[in-house]
């Protein structure tokens, strides 16, 4: 009896689905009139859903900016849980995304569509916001209302509740 009941605990253990499964999200690319914003200045980044791009300078909060490119292996590992946070707090944190060394704006659009990216898009053409970001991807900045960076998270977001406590603790955003 011990050794079926044991089977059966081991069963349920291996075919269980774990609570940080990101849930399957179809893409599509998003205008940026969303983006809380105080002004626009000369150095606004292209928006891929149209309108008028932002500054990141600009950016007012709560929002989660993260970095990435197509071409990164930990950036596209990341965005089912980006997705994933959005679908379940709709109304927390803005998420805002930076493509960045892409080989031209329809790349990105096609990658946003099939991979589940329901977010603003900032376009970096010319590598401009490397002297903010830095050089490596993924990077993701918390920016509060009034615009100040709370926290500089480098490297891929592993879960969602990873993102569900950083947004807690460095926005006070549930």
């Amino acid at each position: 009896m011990r050794k079926f009941l044991a089977s059966i605990l081991a069963v349920i253990t291996l075919t269980s689905c774990s609570l940080t499964e990101p849930i399957p999200v179809k893409g599509e690319v998003v205008s940026c009139e969303s983006i809380r914003m105080d002004s626009t200045s000369d150095e606004s980044l292209e928006c891929l859903g149209g309108g008028e791009g932002a500054a990141v300078s600009a950016i007012r909060g709560p929002a989660i900016v993260n970095v990435w490119g197509t071409w990164c292996k930990p950036c596209r590992q990341e965005l089912p849980h980006l997705a994933h946070y959005l679908a379940q707090h709709p109304k927390g944190a803005q998420v805002i995304g930076i493509a960045v060394e892409e080989k031209s704006p329809e790349v990105v659009k096609k990658f946003a569509e099939t991979h589940g990216i329901t977010w603003p898009i900032l376009y970096d053409a010319d590598g401009s916001t490397r002297e903010t970001f830095g050089m490596g991807v993924p990077v993701t900045w918390f920016i509060d209302s009034s615009g100040k960076v709370t926290h500089k998270k480098f490297g891929p977001f592993k879960s969602l509740e990873e993102i569900e406590m950083a947004t807690i603790k460095y926005l006070g955003v549930k």
